[in-house]
């Protein structure tokens, strides 16, 4: 037992490291591991020992997941071949994810060559083929192509590609996304070349690599055909292949709001049921061939088929439906659970929950940076720390006494996972459903008993999907209303991890089978994270983020009582946008309802994340260079004072607009200019502005100095002009730009013009989300930097002059 959680100790601490170890001594930690264990395992169970057990749990654990990680790291993406064109030939080794854009997929690499030769790539990359332009179907000219020709799992394909290093945004309380590519096995992501100039993809014909992902593209498409309701065909396909991308955006808005996003997804409720329904149709059919072949019930008895027969097909289900972390846990207790039963042993729950634990981080050490990871075993854990006994679930009684029964028992259940997950919850996404009891009552049964089995039926006969597809429907409309009252959940600001470590203690405290004085200990254990208020800037200071949005702009501004937003971001495509993915998420973090939103001009990487922000803060006061309504633009001269901190906005200036309201000069010339200041320093945010309007600003107001100035234009060669630098004199620059985008931004003569004045700097790809506060002017605060991890993109002790303290 002191071997199970030194070993989940262990992967927990190599996965703190901000950098990757030599080989060798991940491999000297895992030898001594093994060598301790051994000399261990004959000693007497004494302190000592179990001290001993538990040392080589963390050796073993930390040394093998190091190894591992070291192993994947050695294979990465050279530098030199980011960027170019590389003719490939491979195989597609995934599920094609459907985009608005085009289609999103894995590719196992055969072998690659560019026009220097042949090169070598990390055998599995990522690839997107988007709307582009294609041969014409009757004709030898080329013309818009919407989508990706059918692409499906297991074709081999020879095609042009362009690719680079995984690199995510990087904000907090953000999606990790290197870390899940990383988790993946991808090591290099990019996009097929499918332009006029470029050579033809060309389709080399189907391999028998990858049945279950090209049976499951297969399913997929075939429930998309039948179901007319998309909505109901994306959960369809979700529960019978684990095809998570196929549920629309607001359906998994509504189910998280009503606490039913587990079900909506393959749980371990699910591989549960398939298993218990396999189980018995295997024991059952099994024992009918006791007439005609009764050798076969004495060689191999009942229970031995039906068990090993229903985890075989669970497991099986399981690995269909993509393998996630809750139908590993559920495959593996339940094969733990059959060996004991067929071997007349029981084991501790604890050891049974460790080993399921320890086993799914052999499979998959980083998945323990999940958050479903945490919340499926805190899930069962809980359940099984509370399970009444075996003699309370006799079944004695008619029908009717134990279906109340088993409704008290599920009540329960239910009552007791809802309250002991609310802390967990509230401290991986920021928000708890406090409808989720009564709407898990009534999905549990409809989603685990009616529509996932229709739904699996429906591969057989697909006439049942149209039947499923209804009661999705009805249910949907039940989580509507649900999810329409104005309490429906609860919304509270991330809170330290100790805090919310005893948050998480106290509500398991809660639930246990404790007398209730020990019980009300934790409430004393929630209430400091439910009380906690994120920290503010002081009287007369104020906060700058600078949010990684990729190519765009999303700048947050902090007073001591106030809070304004900047730009909200870009729009990445047609059903996706910076400020539903990473705008709102970080507002919701740090507690936030905006007093102001000022949007510079209307380029979509400035406004396209404008109207998610809008709609989750009607209340903030508008401003914008292209608003219809005259009381919602942005003029030269407007004024207002927050906390001892003022602002001022300088352009546009009230002749740059028509009679109508509308710009009369470029988008960009328009951009709404903000200068923040407090009584020592100040910050100057400046949109898309242009050279001439900067050069006319500078000599406007020769007395303005900025501490901290937001890089015109990302750091284009049409701004940061030098006229703009020598008179606001800025000790820091922020420059939002993305990863190796198309413009080249910033450009390498803004750069020089940055060095040659002694100004500091930050790049958004290489700092992350930035923070500068007046109350400590003389740093920059690089998210990138502070929660290194080794998968991680950029060099952790970066040479140019952009650190984060002058």
């Amino acid at each position: 037992m002191a071997g199970l959680p030194g070993w989940v100790l262990g992967v927990a601490l190599q996965l703190q490291q901000a950098v990757l170890w030599p080989w060798w001594a991940y491999a000297s930690l895992l030898c001594g591991g093994l060598a301790l264990a051994v000399g261990v395992w004959r000693l007497r169970p004494t302190r000592a020992a179990w001290l001993g057990a538990l040392l080589a749990g963390v050796l073993v654990g930390s040394g093998l997941t190091g190894a591992r990680a070291a192993h994947f790291a050695s294979q990465a993406l050279a530098p030199d071949l980011q960027g170019v064109d590389i003719a490939i030939t491979g195989r597609i080794a995934s599920l094609p994810q459907r985009l608005a854009q085009g289609e999103r997929f894995e590719f196992i690499v055969e072998n690659a060559t560019r026009a220097s030769g042949p090169v070598t790539l990390p055998e599995r990359i990522q690839l997107g083929w988007y709307a582009g332009f294609a041969p014409a179907a009757d004709a030898s000219l080329w013309e818009l192509s919407p989508k990706a020709p059918a692409l499906r799992a297991g074709d081999r394909w020879h095609f042009t590609v362009r690719l680079r290093s995984p690199h995510g945004l990087s904000n907090p309380h953000g999606f990790d996304r290197e870390r899940w590519l990383w988790e993946q096995g991808i090591q290099a992501t990019g996009y097929v070349r499918n332009g006029p100039r470029d050579p033809a993809p060309q389709r080399l014909g189907s391999t028998w690599y990858h049945p279950l992902d090209a049976l499951r593209q297969s399913v997929s498409e075939r429930i998309d055909e039948r179901v007319s309701d998309p909505r109901s065909g994306g959960v369809l396909a979700a529960l019978v292949v684990g095809d998570q991308s196929a549920i629309d955006r607001d359906d998994w808005a509504l189910f998280r709001t009503t606490g039913v996003a587990h079900l909506m997804s393959i749980s371990g409720l699910h591989v549960t049921m398939f298993a218990w329904l396999a189980t018995a149709c295997l024991g059952w059919g099994w024992r009918r061939l006791a007439p005609v072949w009764p050798q076969a019930l004495l060689a191999v008895p009942t229970p031995v088929v039906a068990g090993l027969g229903g985890v075989a097909l669970a497991a099986t289900y399981a690995l269909f439906s993509g393998w996630g972390v809750p139908a590993q846990r559920t495959v593996i207790m339940l094969a733990v659970v059959v060996g004991l039963r067929l071997g007349v042993r029981q084991w501790p729950w604890p050891v049974v929950w460790l080993l399921a634990m320890s086993a799914v981080l052999l499979l998959d050490p980083w998945a323990l940076m999940q958050p479903g990871f945490w919340l499926s075993f805190v899930a069962v854990g809980i359940l099984f720390a509370t399970d009444p006994g075996r003699a309370s679930r006799v079944a004695q009684g008619g029908v009717l006494r134990r279906s109340g029964r088993a409704f008290t028992g599920l009540l329960r259940e239910q009552g007791v996972v809802t309250l002991a997950l609310a802390p967990l919850t509230l401290l991986l996404f920021g928000q708890f459903s406090v409808v989720g009891l009564l709407a898990n009552l009534v999905a549990i049964p409809v989603v685990t008993l009616l529509v996932t089995p229709l739904a699996m039926l429906g591969a057989v006969l697909p006439a049942l999907w149209e039947l499923a597809a209804w009661v999705v429907q009805g249910l949907s409309s039940a989580l509507q209303w649900l999810g329409q009252w104005s309490w429906a959940a609860v919304f509270r600001p991330a809170a330290p991890w100790p805090l919310a470590l005893a948050a998480v203690a106290g509500g398991g405290l809660l639930v246990l089978r404790l007398p209730w004085v020990l019980r009300s200990a934790g409430l004393l254990m929630l209430a400091p994270a439910l009380l906690y208020v994120p920290p503010r800037p002081a009287p007369g200071q104020f906060e700058l983020i600078a949010l990684d949005v990729g190519q765009g702009s999303a700048v947050l501004v902090r007073t001591a009582s106030h809070s304004l937003l900047y730009d909200a971001g870009p729009r990445f495509g047609p059903d996706s946008d910076a400020g539903e993915r990473v705008v709102l998420p970080l507002l919701r973090a740090l507690g936030e309802r905006l007093d102001a939103t000022v949007v510079s001009h209307s380029d979509s990487d400035h406004a396209g994340g404008a109207e998610a922000v809008r709609a989750a803060h009607p209340q903030s006061r508008w401003l914008a260079s292209f608003s219809a309504d005259a009381q919602e633009r942005c003029v030269a001269g407007q004024r207002w004072t927050w906390d001892g901190v003022s602002f001022e906005v300088l352009r546009p200036l009230p002749q740059d607009y028509g009679p109508d309201g509308q710009g009369l000069l470029s988008t960009n010339a328009m951009s709404c200019v903000l200068r923040v200041a407090s009584a020592q320093h100040s910050a100057w945010l400046g949109g898309d502005i242009d050279a001439a309007r900067e050069v006319q600003l500078a000599l406007a107001r020769p007395q303005d100095r900025a501490t901290v100035m937001l890089a015109p234009h990302h750091g284009s060669l049409t701004s940061s002009t030098p006229v703009l630098l020598n008179t606001l004199q800025p000790h820091w620059v922020l420059v939002q730009s993305g990863y190796r985008n198309r413009f080249g931004h910033p450009a390498q003569a803004v750069l020089d013009r940055y060095r040659q004045r002694a100004i500091q700097w930050v790049e958004s790809p290489d700092c992350g989300a930035a923070t500068w506060r007046s109350a400590e002017p003389d740093a920059v605060q690089c998210h990138r930097r502070e929660s290194r991890r080794y998968w991680h993109h950029g060099d952790p002790n970066p040479a140019h002059p952009g650190v984060m303290e002058r």
